[in-house]
């Protein structure tokens, strides 16, 4: 079974796409919680937050400084966001692919959103 999100990183699959670079693809969630809800995917596929290796640290970070990025890019840096990943079916990740979460444009009073 071919995973959805290589499929969308390899444009298989339409999403709607707002940054990309060599290493990962940002899209909208097709169920935001908020105005804002990027879905920030590195193009390796990695399963999960708990199949990463030590040599996949510079690309969680740099996912999260992408994530940074695109927060000042759509307006939201100044009043807020949240950073989420969700590590297994427990957790609520549908997707086993590697991915963070950047949602805001709105305040997020309750968790987990």
């Amino acid at each position: 079974m071919t995973c959805l999100f290589c499929q969308i990183a390899k444009k298989e699959i339409k999403s709607e796409v707002v940054a990309e670079d060599e290493r990962m693809i940002a899209f909208k969630d097709i169920n935001p919680v908020a105005p804002v809800h990027i879905l920030i995917v590195p193009k390796k596929h990695i399963p999960s937050a708990a199949a990463l290796e030590r040599s996949d640290l510079p690309l969680v970070a740099e996912m999260i400084w992408f994530a940074k990025e695109l927060a000042e890019k759509l307006g939201i840096a100044q009043s807020g966001y949240k950073l989420i990943f969700n590590s297994g079916k427990d957790a609520g990740q549908m997707v086993d692919h590697l991915h963070l979460h950047l949602i805001g444009g709105k305040r997020l009073e309750r968790w987990p959103v």
